[in-house]
């Protein structure tokens, strides 16, 4: 696998990037962008999917409790069960960066 360093792109960074495609003001485009997060963290936590044709989809998994081992001690321990989000690209979004 090659060896790429990626950049993280912070949230600044971003709302800067959308709002020079866009052609809107960066407020503008920070209001957008919380509304979006909102929405899906929203919409998640109803239980409900997000797929966005072309992009992803959003969905919540909900993982079992299991035994896990402290790595200091060796003892057996029990780790909770949770929900976690995943995001699945879809084809167009995996493809797209693929060819890059």
């Amino acid at each position: 696998m090659d060896n790429i360093k990626y950049k993280t792109m912070n949230k600044s960074e971003f709302i800067r990037a959308i709002a020079e495609k866009s052609g809107t003001s960066q407020a503008e485009t920070k209001r957008f962008l919380d509304a979006l997060t909102a929405t899906v963290e929203e919409t998640l936590s109803e239980g409900h999917k997000i797929t966005l044709a072309g992009f992803g989809t959003w969905d919540v998994q909900h993982v079992a409790a299991r035994i896990g081992r402290n790595p200091q001690t060796g003892k057996s321990l029990t780790i909770p069960a949770k929900k976690k989000i995943r995001f699945k690209a879809g084809s167009e979004l995996a493809g797209n960066i693929s060819k890059k």
